[in-house]
């Protein structure tokens, strides 16, 4: 036990990040298959380019070509933010910040590329081909989507 120093017992609280889609959020994302995934240089720039994914009940899977600004970007800075919107009215949205891991070969490629395959009816591209991008979602805003 930690005590300050007028003799008050000090608590550490550990807080754990839920994320959870609501119904209407899984329908909209999964109704998509494009986002903008937004990544920032070790200089401070910040780069936003579209991109393909797919998704699970934990992850968001995107495919990358090796050696893109993306991929430097996030082996630089882990935290990243997607997009998925549409243009038409009404105009719905929803922005997924989270943590990007680069996922480069074995079990857990093989594994994400199985999800990306499954959803969007690819082939599987091997090891060395592509790579994965693996954003655990920690934060998330929406719109139009009542």
């Amino acid at each position: 036990m930690q005590y300050a120093d007028d003799g008050r017992r000090i608590y550490e609280v550990h807080w754990k990040t839920i994320f959870v889609l609501t119904k209407l959020e899984k329908e909209f994302l999964r109704s998509h298959s494009i986002c903008r995934i937004a990544s920032v240089s070790p200089n401070g720039q910040p780069h936003n380019v579209p991109i393909g994914y797919s998704l699970d009940d934990q992850y968001f899977y995107l495919t990358t070509d090796p050696g893109t600004v993306k991929l430097s970007n996030i082996r630089y800075n882990q935290k990243v933010c997607l997009l998925v919107d549409e243009s038409k009215k009404p105009r719905r949205a929803m922005v997924i910040r989270g943590m990007a891991e680069l996922i480069e070969g074995g079990r857990a490629f093989d594994e994400a590329m199985t999800v990306i395959a499954n959803q969007r009816g690819w082939k599987k591209k091997a090891s060395g081909e592509q790579v994965v991008i693996r954003v655990t979602p920690s934060r998330k805003s929406s719109w139009g989507l009542d």
